[in-house]
């Protein structure tokens, strides 16, 4: 996914001519911490919404105050990875999106951002999910692909975590079906540490069992 597909055309940016007033207007109406200074094409830089609450004269232009001005952007042709690093770095409600003549395109916001993450981590699609505890030497996907397709399922989405000044990993799995019990027991089986499974129909702690005893008793 490169970074000019995930431009949202719903945000217009601001210009040097609008005044204080418009650009909070706008950074409320989209829930937003930041928005671009753009004339025609050129990208000036981004303002920040707790600068212009400072501003005492909320009518004054933006162009005529001696605002800080941020200028982080990001190449059309840039990797998601690369968008969300930005992001990340700086603390940014919105990426601006540059091609290489530095003319502006547009922005993503953080709220795309997590539309499109939901999509690829595969959140809105029913299933269970899987936490494995892991020596890095045994980072093996297809191996665990091997033991979800086993009990006639599928890796719907995964990501790993590592931790620093250790070999140790957590891989996550999101898999297309709840009832996990038969693919947690593979993976005890081939020696995988099971650290956590949410969304999943496997219940331990009795419940069941105590809401039948209660039924049982009701019909003597």
């Amino acid at each position: 996914m490169f970074a000019s597909e995930l431009i949202s055309n719903t945000i217009p940016p601001l210009r040097t001519s609008d005044t204080v007033q418009v650009a909070l207007d706008r950074l409320s109406e989209f829930k937003l911490y930041h928005l671009p200074i753009v004339n025609e094409s050129q990208f000036l830089g981004i303002v920040a919404e707790e600068e212009l609450l400072e501003v005492r004269h909320p009518e004054e232009a933006l162009g005529g105050l001696s605002l800080t001005i941020l200028n982080p952007f990001v190449y059309q042709d840039a990797h998601v990875y690369d968008v969300i690093r930005v992001f990340h770095q700086l603390q940014l409600s919105i990426v601006p999106v540059l091609d290489y003549s530095k003319n502006y395109l547009g922005i993503i916001s953080i709220h795309n951002l997590i539309d499109y993450t939901s999509e690829i981590y595969a959140v809105k699609e029913p299933g269970g999910i899987i936490v494995l505890e892991i020596n890095n030497r045994n980072n093996s996907l297809s191996h665990m692909a091997q033991i979800v397709e086993g009990d006639n399922a599928q890796i719907l989405s995964s990501y790993v975590q590592s931790f620093q000044d250790s070999t140790r990993m957590e891989v996550t799995l999101k898999i297309n079906k709840t009832e996990l019990s038969g693919i947690i027991s593979s993976f005890e089986r081939y020696n995988y540490q099971v650290k956590a499974v949410f969304n999943s129909t496997i219940t331990d702690n009795g419940t069941e069992d105590r809401y039948n005893s209660l039924m049982n008793y009701l019909n003597v």
